[in-house]
């Protein structure tokens, strides 16, 4: 079963999340805020397509602190 289907994140503002599916497109975020299932998840721009702020429902975001991202997330070159 996908993570997204099983998940049940405690996610506060200030928690460094990614966004499960596509990590590398999006990079590395901060919780800003949140409401029920959505949260504002600030990127500043640190993944492939250069998102800065987007609204994700809160199934979909994986918490850092939580996994090791070793290799997930590769530096530009």
């Amino acid at each position: 079963m996908p993570f997204h289907r099983r998940a049940k994140n405690e996610l506060r503002p200030g928690d460094l999340v990614y966004y499960g599916p596509s990590p590398e497109f999006y990079g590395i975020g901060e919780i800003i805020q949140r409401e029920e299932k959505v949260c504002i998840v600030d990127f500043r721009g640190t993944g492939l397509l250069g998102i800065h702020k987007d609204e994700i429902l809160t199934n979909y975001l994986i918490p850092i602190h939580k996994l090791n991202l070793t290799g997930v997330l590769k530096a530009k070159v």
